[in-house]
């Protein structure tokens, strides 16, 4: 037997492993409350500790107070080869445990599954990371190429303590890497004919969050006043909120809609693709979004008194943008709103999209199919973003990569900071012997 092979007795251990190491992680609480307000140091020191308990040397960078990130560098075999980055994020949004049918950070198993927060999003991906080079440390297995594990602070706001800080602060530990991988990735989505599409994350729409102010003329509720910044607010949200955006397909979305239209059997007319959506079931939810830019008010804020008509009102618009799109935009929101409404940059992140070919993803298709031969990879474009944009500016070319496989029936993309956020276990214990799989081959 090569020593880069694992036994089925491996195997067990190693997704039983996955499944112990993701409950006692969820049980931490890492919340992040956005604002700076979060804390990520209890969960970095038991990654550490898992980690070091297998003679892997890792460290914690500290960005402020109790905002953690954890790196460890594992030699490859080949250093003639750039090095891969495998990472994930630690903290988790906050649970409003009232809403939860179980305790939020109790990693319960039930209904086979392991509910709490973060078991999605992402300590899943966090648990079979470390149970896999836990292994291959006591194995004494090297990976092929060089690997830098980072597991960041706050991605869940912004990730200004977490990627973006170790890019802009310790760009030297990702030195001699040219390619990652993490989260939202790899997992698996039942079509007719019960196929499985593996959608593997190649692109993302970027963010620009922007605050939209009117001004007007203050007074007494009582009377009459053509100038009420609340009103022209309103008028400007309303319009923004109904607008209906134009379809735009990227390179990614042409890839995946082509591959639906094959496998189903349905038309595939690049004029509009929305037909197809019905396909997917819920995922067409997320997919929907990237066909089209998008801008969703998300906040209002005026007044302070019921009989005062205020001199200024707010919201705020969460706008996203396809790879290639921003100043579309970017030109009709300031179309729509008008000129007499103000536009403030909240947040802003950029779009990405990257060739759905090469080494890397040829071995990300083979460890599929080599747990699932019948599973169809794809590549597609998510409508939100991840630590991948940060390590983009540092030239490394990041995919979606944390494959699970799943339920037919279950709605994956609602357990993204949802109430009662769980994973399967089969599902987990799938992907840890893909990941490991991609992970000896890559």
């Amino acid at each position: 037997m090569s020593p880069l092979q694992l036994s089925d007795a491996d195997r067990e251990e190693l997704q039983l492993e996955a499944i112990s190491i993701c409950q006692t992680l969820i049980r931490i609480p890492s919340v992040n409350y956005g604002d700076g307000k979060g804390d990520e140091s209890a969960v970095a020191k038991k990654v550490v500790e898992l980690l070091n308990e297998s003679g892997i040397d890792a460290k914690i960078y500290e960005s402020a107070p109790g905002r953690c990130n954890v790196i460890a560098f594992i030699e490859g075999e080949d250093q003639s080869r750039a090095g891969l980055v495998v990472h994930g994020h630690l903290d988790v949004v906050p649970a409003n445990a009232e809403d939860w049918s179980v305790d939020p950070f109790s990693a319960l198993i039930k209904d086979g599954m392991i509910w709490g927060r973060g078991a999605v999003d992402m300590k899943n991906m966090d648990a079979m990371i470390i149970a896999i080079f836990r292994m291959w440390a006591k194995k004494g297995i090297k990976p092929p190429r060089n690997i830098v594990l980072a597991f960041f602070a706050d991605e869940e706001a912004g990730s200004l303590f977490g990627s973006r800080w170790m890019v802009a602060h310790h760009p030297e530990v990702f030195k001699g890497c040219s390619e990652a991988v993490s989260e939202v990735g790899g997992f698996s989505v039942t079509v007719s004919d019960n196929k499985r599409l593996y959608f593997i994350e190649a692109a993302q729409k970027g963010i620009h969050w922007m605050r939209i102010s009117a001004e007007g003329r203050a007074g007494h509720g009582s009377m009459m006043n053509p100038e009420n910044a609340l009103t022209r607010l309103s008028e400007a949200v309303a319009a923004i909120g109904n607008y209906e955006w134009p379809q735009r397909y990227t390179k990614t979305v042409k890839i995946l809609f082509r591959k639906i239209a094959e496998v189903t059997g349905k038309k595939y007319d690049e004029k509009d693709l929305r037909p197809l959506l019905a396909e997917i079931g819920p995922m067409a939810r997320m997919i929907g979004a990237t066909l089209q830019n998008t801008a969703n008010p998300t906040m209002l804020e005026a007044g302070y008194k019921a009989n005062v008509i205020p001199q200024r009102a707010t919201a705020v618009i969460d706008g996203r943008f396809l790879p290639g799109m921003e100043d579309e935009l970017n030109a009709t929101i300031r179309e729509i709103v008008g000129a007499d409404i103000s536009i403030q940059t909240i947040t802003h992140d950029i779009a990405l999209e990257v060739d759905f070919e090469g080494d890397l993803v040829d071995a990300m298709t083979r460890s599929i199919l080599e747990f699932d031969p019948e599973g169809i990879p794809v590549p597609y474009l998510m409508s939100g973003g991840t630590d991948n944009k940060a390590l983009s500016e540092l030239g490394i070319i990041g995919y979606g990569f944390s494959p699970l496989k799943l339920p037919a029936n279950l709605d994956f993309m609602a357990l993204f900071h949802g109430v009662d956020e769980r994973v399967p276990v089969e599902g987990l214990k799938f992907g840890v012997n893909v990941l490991e799989n991609f992970l000896r081959n890559s």
